[in-house]
């Protein structure tokens, strides 16, 4: 399959992304829609995802991308590996989050993972990056206690800002004061890769989903299903 090319940035203001998605019918989407699911928001061309069904079949993975062109290529290659545990979703997650969040069946979303977001550098950008206040304040609450958000970015800039709107967050604890120093993941992605390869720092942060009053919920343990696995920073 020839590498589909599209633009590397796309603003998720601009009045084509505005609609917010239909949330799809999960049973329909998963061969054992109960299992654990894996939230990576801006998957890109979701090769991360991919690897991670492949090496984790007792987790579903679903990846959000805005870019429709890459979601197409993505779920073809899926289809062609004969993977029921994965599935691409083209959508804005600045307004799609939350009706997706709403409709998923209760207590399978325990991991989320947003990295190497784009840094929209420039000020009067920032409000285009995907970390904002509203999507934290989305996951606080369609997260199980003891769930997880791992977050890593090549731009410390970025990465202080997603890691203090999630420290800001009373149902969200750091698993350490200052930046993991290794991916607690077994699959990196292609930017992590080809950041180290050039001796450039990777930022990353793990928080876990308290509950609302901050202390543990003795029912959570069973929360997930048979063959959840936490990651430990």
């Amino acid at each position: 399959m020839a590498r589909v090319r599209v633009r590397e940035h796309v603003n998720p203001l601009a009045e084509k992304y505005q609609t917010s998605i239909a949330p799809p019918q999960w049973d329909n989407l998963y061969g054992k829609v109960q299992q654990p699911l894996h939230l990576d928001i801006g998957c890109a061309r979701g090769r991360f995802v991919l690897k991670m069904a492949q090496a984790l079949p007792q987790w579903n993975f679903l990846g959000l991308e805005i870019r429709e062109p890459l979601v197409e290529e993505a779920n073809q290659i899926r289809d062609q590996l004969g993977l029921t545990n994965l599935h691409y979703l083209f959508c804005n997650a600045n307004n799609s989050l939350q009706p997706l969040l709403a409709s998923l069946p209760t207590g399978v979303l325990q991991r989320v993972t947003i990295q190497f977001p784009d840094p929209w550098f420039k000020k009067r950008h920032q409000k285009r990056r995907v970390v904002q206040p509203e999507l934290v304040e989305q996951l606080a609450l369609a997260l199980p206690e003891g769930a997880e958000v791992f977050l890593q970015s090549d731009v410390e800039e970025v990465a202080l800002q997603m890691r203090s709107l999630f420290d800001e967050s009373p149902v969200f604890q750091p698993t350490t004061a200052g930046w993991l120093e290794t991916n607690p993941l077994p699959i990196p992605t292609e930017r992590e890769i080809a950041t180290l390869a050039r001796n450039f720092p990777v930022y990353r942060a793990l928080f876990h989903k308290l509950n609302p009053t901050g202390q543990k919920d003795p029912h959570s343990e069973a929360q997930g299903g048979e063959g959840q696995t936490q990651i430990n920073g």
